[in-house]
């Protein structure tokens, strides 16, 4: 079926975070809700990384004749779940996942807090490449470890991995795990089997763990391939655990469902001890699963015409940028739906630009240095919205950019 993405669902009255409050700074709380006309004078939220587009059709019908049964009760993954995934990631990404890898966890950063204390103790070091995901930063510190930054490189508009470095953070003997954000978010990068193959050698050669973070490994530009980081070099699986979700790929964020592919039986074992240790794992939400699997089963329609209208949107956002701000630098996003925007040429500092985005512009982005010192003078927005809620944040931005010049 047709969509139309273009059309805004107001969202006030559903506790959207998105849309009634804000964490993505330090001017965080409660917000006054704009409403879908988009007619009032509050914030423009283009945040926290959910979509303003409604989900598949079939996701939503299928939800609706599972509430109608009227009995919630304790639920399990069935078959037809796991081979939901397994065929996903077979079909799309010519993969072959085995049912037995598959362990469900409620959310990606759980998991990887799991991971973090299964598998490393408290004064290791675990490494990041920022500027990265910032919930990462929070469960490595929350686990008594210390974060290492193997800082990605900025050349032109993109991003490379900085491979010198990161042999000689792997060497360190406290270093016990690496975080690889596929496709990186924020930067936008879609890495090379190349980059890929090089990166887990060298953790393999050093022994380091790695958590492969590919939540968003379906949301891919049209001139990149997304390659899984186990299909990337010879025995990968056998020090690597990836994370996957269909929560970002179907804006099913709120549902907290997400699956963690761990190959090597032994690695699987821990994880799951560690689980049930802690009372996890006990059941799953029904409204998760059903949901989960009609997006696997019969959702890629709907994602194919999402994915052409994000690409339309960045590409608008581009030619914005180049005529009307070209004091901004935008990165070249190859996946994700996350702009990483630089406005270092505005000469201001991170708080300065933080108020010009929020009390001069009335928008709400990302701020880079959330992301990591790395991202200080960047912004980060979501562009996977209907393109009038992008015509307005970009017409209040200029306009705001242009007082600071005093045009």
């Amino acid at each position: 079926m047709k969509y139309d993405l273009g059309n805004l669902i107001g969202r006030g009255g559903t506790n959207a975070t998105k849309w009634e409050s804000y964490s993505g700074g330090n001017q965080s709380g409660l917000i006054e809700f704009i409403g879908p006309d988009l007619k009032g004078e509050g914030l423009l939220p283009m945040w926290v990384a959910d979509m303003d587009f409604q989900t598949a059709q079939p996701i939503i019908d299928g939800l609706i004749e599972r509430v109608r049964h009227g009995i919630f009760g304790y639920t399990f993954a069935s078959e037809d779940y796991f081979k939901s995934i397994t065929n996903w990631f077979f079909t799309r990404h010519n993969w072959t996942v085995e049912k037995e890898w598959i362990v469900p966890t409620p959310g990606i950063v759980p998991a990887i807090q799991f991971a973090i204390n299964t598998f490393c103790s408290p004064g290791d070091n675990i490494l990041v490449q920022g500027p990265v995901y910032h919930p990462f930063y929070r469960v490595i510190e929350a686990s008594g470890c210390k974060v290492v930054s193997n800082s990605l490189v900025l050349s032109d508009g993109g991003y490379r991995m900085n491979f010198s470095d990161l042999e000689t953070q792997a060497s360190d003997s406290q270093l016990k795990l690496a975080i690889l954000c596929s496709p990186h978010n924020p930067v936008g990068r879609v890495w090379t089997v190349e980059e890929l193959k090089q990166f887990g050698e060298i953790c393999n050669d050093n022994n380091v763990l790695v958590i492969a973070d590919e939540i968003h490994c379906d949301l891919i530009g049209p001139v990149s391939t997304f390659v899984p980081y186990l299909k990337a070099g010879f025995n990968f699986s056998d020090r690597a655990l990836v994370c996957t979700a269909p929560s970002k790929t179907f804006n099913l964020a709120g549902l907290h469902l997400s699956n963690v592919i761990i190959p090597n039986p032994d690695l699987r074992d821990q994880y799951l001890a560690y689980m049930k240790k802690n009372a996890v794992g006990g059941g799953l939400n029904p409204f998760s699963l059903i949901a989960a699997e009609l997006a696997y089963t019969m959702g890629e329609d709907w994602l194919e015409q999402v994915l052409l209208y994000i690409w339309d949107n960045y590409k608008y956002l581009q030619r914005f940028i180049k005529e009307y701000l070209p004091q901004l630098v935008l990165s070249d996003l190859q996946g994700t739906y996350l702009a990483w925007v630089d406005f270092t040429l505005l000469k201001l500092s991170p708080e300065e630009l933080e108020l010009l985005i929020q009390k001069k512009a009335k928008l709400l982005f990302n701020q880079g240095y959330i992301f990591g010192e790395e991202g200080a003078g960047f912004q980060r927005i979501n562009i996977a919205c209907p393109r009038k809620v992008l015509e307005l944040g970009l017409g209040r931005l200029k306009t705001a950019i242009d007082q600071l010049n005093g045009e």
